[in-house]
C-alpha cells in the first residue's frame, strides 16, 4: 500500500462566475499542493461566458482524475458549494472562493492540524491580500486592520486557537452529515451561518495563522460598498433565522449609521450643543487616522475612506436588514441570490 492510499482524502469546492483572471491560478494551486494523499476539485460554474469554462476544461483534460466541472443554472453561492460537496466523497471537504489560491502547504498543514487536535471540526487559516493597482492595495490594507473589520482573525492575524468562523474552511466529512449543508436562501454569509450552526451544535473551528491563502483583494470602490452592503443585510437573515446575533462585532457599524443620522438631526435641532454630538465622530476619526497610519502612513487619508466605506455600507445593510427581515418579516429567496464567489 503506497503513502497515498494510507493518507486522508480531501476534496475542494471552487464556485465561480466569469472568473477567467483567477480561475486557472485557483485550481492549479489546489492540484500543485505538497499534500501527498489523493485530492479532488470540483469546480461549480455559474454559467459563465468570458471564457471561464474553457479555462476549466482544458486543466480538466489535464487532470481528469481531479478535476470535476459541474453547471449550477441558479447561479447562487451557496447552492454551488453545495452541489460540489455532495458530489465529493472525501474524508475531508474544503470551500475556496475563485479570487483566491493557496500556498502549496496549505492542505498539509490543513491535515496535521486535524492530526494534532482531534476535536476539532473545522480548520482554516489567514488570508493574505493580493493588490492589483493602489485602490486594492488601500482596500486590502483596511480589510486587514482590527479597526476596519474587528477581531476577524482570518483577515487580521491572531494567535492559534478555537473561534467562531474561518474564511475557506477545511471540514471534516462527518459535519455534513450531522449539520446538513450551506443555506441556499443566502447572497453572502453563508459560510458565517454554517459555521454558527457548527458551532451551536459544540462543533470546534480551529483558526491557525501558518496556515495560508491569497485572495486578489477588490480594486474598485463601489463594489467593495455593495459586497459589505450585502455582507450586512443577510447577517440580519441569519440573526433572525437562529433568533440570535452571531458575533457582537456585527453590530458596532449598526450602531455607527444610527449615531450619524441621529448627530444630523441633533445638529440642527440644537445646534449649540454641537460639540456633544460630534465628539464621537471626532474620536472615531482620530482612532480611524491612527489605525490607517499604522498600515501606511503616506496613503492613510484613503485608507481611512475606505475604513469609512466599510462600516457605512455594512451599517446600512444591517439597518435594511433589520426593516426587511425583523419588522416587515419578510422571507428571503433563493431566485434572488446572484453568485459571488
Amino acid at each position: 500500500m503506497n503513502v497515498q492510499q494510507t493518507l486522508p482524502t480531501v476534496g475542494i469546492v471552487i464556485p465561480c462566475y466569469q472568473e477567467k483572471y483567477y480561475i486557472e491560478k485557483c485550481i492549479r494551486s489546489c492540484i500543485e499542493q505538497s499534500y501527498q494523499g489523493t485530492i479532488q476539485v470540483v469546480v461549480v460554474d455559474g454559467g459563465s461566458t468570458d471564457g471561464t469554462i474553457e479555462i476549466i476544461r482544458k486543466i480538466e483534460r489535464e487532470f481528469p482524475n481531479q478535476i470535476v466541472l459541474k453547471n449550477n443554472p441558479l447561479k447562487v453561492t451557496p447552492v454551488s458549494l453545495n452541489i460540489g460537496l455532495q458530489h465529493l466523497q472525501t474524508d475531508f471537504k474544503m470551500i475556496l472562493g475563485a479570487h483566491s489560491y493557496l500556498t502549496t502547504d496549505y492542505v498539509s498543514k490543513s491535515i496535521a492540524a486535524f492530526d494534532s487536535n482531534k476535536q476539532v471540526d473545522c480548520v482554516g487559516g489567514i488570508i493574505i491580500n493580493e493588490y492589483q493597482d493602489k485602490t486594492s492595495r488601500n482596500i486590502g490594507l483596511a480589510m486587514s486592520s482590527p479597526f476596519g473589520v474587528g477581531n476577524a482573525t482570518f483577515r487580521t492575524g491572531g494567535k492559534k486557537g478555537l473561534v467562531d468562523t474561518v474564511a475557506f474552511g477545511m471540514y471534516k466529512k462527518e459535519v455534513f452529515e450531522n449539520i446538513g449543508y450551506f443555506n441556499e436562501h443566502l447572497i453572502r454569509n453563508q459560510d458565517d451561518e454554517f459555521n454558527f450552526r457548527l458551532t451551536q451544535k459544540q462543533g470546534k473551528i480551529l483558526f491557525d495563522p501558518e496556515i495560508i491563502s491569497h485572495y486578489y483583494a477588490r480594486g474598485n470602490y463601489n463594489k467593495l460598498f455593495k459586497q459589505y452592503f450585502q455582507y450586512g443585510f443577510w447577517k440580519v437573515y441569519v440573526n433572525v433565522l437562529h433568533q440570535s446575533v452571531t458575533s457582537i462585532r456585527q453590530l458596532i457599524p449598526c450602531f455607527f449609521v444610527v449615531y450619524l443620522i441621529c448627530a444630523v438631526v441633533l445638529n440642527i435641532a440644537a445646534p449649540k450643543l454641537s460639540i456633544f454630538w460630534n465628539t464621537p465622530m471626532f474620536l472615531y476619526l482620530v482612532i480611524g487616522i491612527i489605525a490607517a497610519a499604522k498600515k501606511d502612513v503616506k496613503n492613510s487619508p484613503s485608507i481611512l475612506w475606505t475604513f469609512l466605506l466599510l462600516h457605512l455600507s455594512y451599517g446600512s445593510g444591517y439597518l435594511k436588514g433589520i426593516i426587511q427581515f425583523g419588522i416587515l418579516k419578510q422571507q428571503a429567496k433563493a431566485q434572488h441570490a446572484k453568485h459571488n464567489r
